[in-house]
């Protein structure tokens, strides 16, 4: 099954969903920052979330960053998505250990915390970025999702996501879903929703029983004629470089890049989304200060 953002909307109109199958996108993220299946599940969900929030934003070259502070073990969370739903991201503790609600059912609401917050930051172009921003509800981030839409867009919306973690602590399967209301939409056509998203039950047991995207939308949906709209892939992407970095430094300014030199002789600079390292020799950080 490859990674991929499928987005939909029901025969009348009233319903829009989008659909994310990310368990490269995931693995890709586990084996870059070393994450141990804590961190791996909560993790994974906040880069699912983001790229599909991602995907929805309608100006080119438009991103999100979705940034989750629960006062758990974990830390920070940050997930940043392009247009087109590539995602990057970390988490600020990763090697949490193993913390289950039961046998088998990790607990990510506890690992993430509920003392803090989740803010959602679009950059589309404008001046200044939209920054919205809530208090945590359960930690459990596709919660959490569904109750920022409501509080700070007011669209009513159903969110799931899942990441199953395998014994040898690899991806077996990542996925998830929002669902909204447009304007028009009535009681019933809520009570339908529920009911399918009670029916489907875990998203990443349904991935690993087989279903795709657009197999969630439809067992979710099914009491609606649903129309697919478009399909697309996904991918974990950083689009660090050197010289990113170099400008990196460059805004440090001319006192404490000289401060650096003078001391270190040296600099080592790692991406906190693919930890690649970037080096500086004494000579290449002087003529990068005799050019500013």
């Amino acid at each position: 099954m490859r990674d991929e953002i499928v987005r939909a909307i029901t025969g009348d109109g009233l319903v829009k969903a989008v659909a994310v199958t990310g368990r490269d996108v995931v693995e890709r993220a586990r084996n870059i920052h070393k994450l141990l299946p804590m961190s791996t599940a909560a993790l994974g969900r906040a880069l699912l979330g983001a790229s599909m929030m991602g995907d929805m934003l309608k100006e080119e070259q438009g991103s999100l960053t979705l940034q989750i502070k629960g006062g758990g073990p974990l830390g920070t969370i940050l997930a940043v998505s392009n247009y087109e739903g590539n995602v990057r991201g970390y988490v600020q503790h990763p090697q949490v250990d193993l913390m289950e609600k039961y046998r088998g059912k990790l607990d990510v609401g506890a690992a993430v915390g509920t003392d803090g917050t989740l803010t959602v930051i679009k950059d589309i172009g404008l001046k200044e970025p939209y920054v919205g921003s809530i208090g945590l509800f359960s930690g459990e981030i596709a919660d959490d999702l569904a109750m920022y839409f409501v509080e700070s867009e007011q669209i009513p919306t159903a969110c799931a996501l899942g990441v199953l973690v395998g014994l040898d602590q690899s991806v077996t399967a990542a996925g998830g879903y929002l669902i909204q209301l447009l304007p028009g939409a009535d009681e019933e056509m809520i009570s339908k929703i529920e009911a399918g998203v009670h029916a489907m039950g875990s998203v990443s047991h349904a991935l690993a029983d087989g279903l795709d995207g657009e197999g969630l939308l439809k067992a979710v949906l099914k009491d609606f004629e649903l129309e697919i709209l478009e399909k697309h892939p996904v991918e974990y992407r950083c689009y660090c470089s050197r010289d990113r970095v170099t400008r990196a430094l460059i805004s440090m300014g001319r006192q404490e890049l000289s401060g650096l030199i003078a001391e270190q002789g040296q600099a080592e600079l790692s991406c906190q989304f693919c930890d690649k390292v970037y080096r500086y020799s004494r000579e290449e950080l002087e003529d990068i200060l005799a050019n500013m």
